[in-house]
């Protein structure tokens, strides 16, 4: 079944490398408004998979991942229409030059061709990624998780029959791990994978897949609070990132104190997310500072709760901060609370991830936020792309050499 699913996404990726951006984007509008007008639909197949997922005893921060209501289909449809909006990559020169012999030599961004996509439970990845793709020439096949099956399928129904080339969005109608398995061996046809979802997901597609993998997701994101930081910045911002929505992979899962501020930062700290009843895993430095709190482990230094969780270090210094930080992190977002100037530049130098903050929230690392409409993931690695991946980064290069029958001697 997949190499039928992969043979038809190749042939419709070479048809949309043949349309223009307003042809690309008169679909992308068809897409929208088809969410839009088959919203009930999309929320009676969404209501199947939310009430499976809490009859499973899927804890309700997962849940909310899943679920979709009017407001969010509205979100979903609306992201897609400034993905149409958007300045079309493919064709653009990046660069040209005339060598010694005379060529005339140009590299132009090209789509990628057939990109497959791996993710669990959020359902607006799949417009998102639909999205993304399409605009930008390429052919994309979708593996969502078992939790969205029934939202995914329909959202990608209303999609596809909603555009000429019905083949470049293809849904691998098939929960089981098999055909995740199949997808990565499928080389063939997939000229790149993008795994979406959580560090067991990520590992089994690197250490299986034979498709080239861009890797995302896994966010274990900081926040450190430095002796020169704004108390109520601080807290403001912290909470903001832990608790808006834990589920996340840019919500952070630990915060890191400078120790000369413990003592004064930590009861306010205590304070503010104990209103969000947030469970605190403190360090040997810093248990003591708590009214609750349960000893941190190593491995919680090194988990992505994404749940009402927080790990707390105390350093002695930036240095050490820094140290702990480029650690335990996944590269994703890292953020520091400080009025000094010279120690957010150090910070922001030596600090290891995608994103780097001083004074706000690591909820901003996001492809809508930072103008790309969408996203099709956030990138932890370092070649090809990184952080935010949006449309320049589902394209890749092309040399265009034109000659006047210039030979090699």
């Amino acid at each position: 079944m997949l190499e039928e699913l992969g043979k038809r996404a190749q042939t419709a990726s070479r048809a949309l490398a043949k349309l223009s951006s307003i042809e690309k984007n008169i679909e992308l509008e068809k897409m929208s408004d088809a969410l839009i007008a088959n919203a009930p639909q999309i929320i009676e197949a969404n209501k199947k998979d939310v009430d499976a997922a809490a009859a499973n005893g899927i804890n309700e921060v997962m849940v909310d991942r899943l679920r979709l209501d009017e407001k969010r289909i509205w979100a979903m449809a609306e992201g897609i229409n400034k993905v149409a909006k958007l300045k079309d990559p493919v064709g653009e020169t990046i660069e040209g030059w005339i060598n010694e012999d005379g060529l005339n030599i140009t590299k132009k961004r090209v789509p990628l061709g057939v990109v497959g996509i791996i993710y669990e439970s959020r359902p607006n990845v799949t417009s998102d990624a639909a999205s993304l793709c399409f605009k930008t020439g390429n052919a994309v096949i979708l593996k969502g998780g078992k939790e969205a099956y029934h939202t995914n399928k329909v959202i990608v129904e209303i999609m596809s029959a909603a555009i000429e080339t019905q083949d470049a969005i293809q849904f691998i109608d098939d929960v089981t791990r098999e055909s995740t398995n199949a997808l990565m061996k499928l080389d063939k046809y997939v000229d790149v994978l993008i795994p979406r979802g959580g560090a067991g997901l990520i590992n089994a597609v690197k250490q299986n897949s034979t498709v080239p993998i861009i890797e995302t997701g896994t966010g274990i994101c900081h926040v450190y609070v430095d002796e020169a930081a704004d108390f109520n910045k601080a807290l403001d911002i912290i909470v903001n990132a832990k608790v808006q929505r834990p589920s996340v992979c840019n919500a952070i899962e630990g915060v890191v104190i400078n120790r000369h501020i413990a003592t004064e930062f930590i009861p306010k700290l205590e304070k503010v997310l104990g209103k969000f009843n947030v469970e605190f895993r403190a360090d040997e430095d810093s248990f003591d500072l708590f009214k609750k709190a349960t000893a941190a482990t190593e491995e919680d230094f090194n988990t992505e709760f994404l749940d009402y969780i927080l790990s707390v270090k105390l350093a002695a210094n930036l240095e050490e901060a820094i140290e702990f930080i480029n650690t335990h992190n996944t590269k994703h977002s890292e953020s520091i609370i400080t009025e000094n100037i010279a120690t957010a530049e150090k910070f922001l130098n030596e600090i290891d991830a995608a994103a780097v903050y001083v004074n706000a929230s690591t909820r901003f690392t996001d492809g809508e936020v930072f103008g790309f409409g969408a996203e099709i993931g956030i990138s932890t690695q370092k070649l090809h792309a990184r952080g935010p991946m949006g449309l320049a980064e589902l394209t890749t290069t092309k040399y265009v050499i034109l000659g006047h029958g210039e030979i090699r001697p």
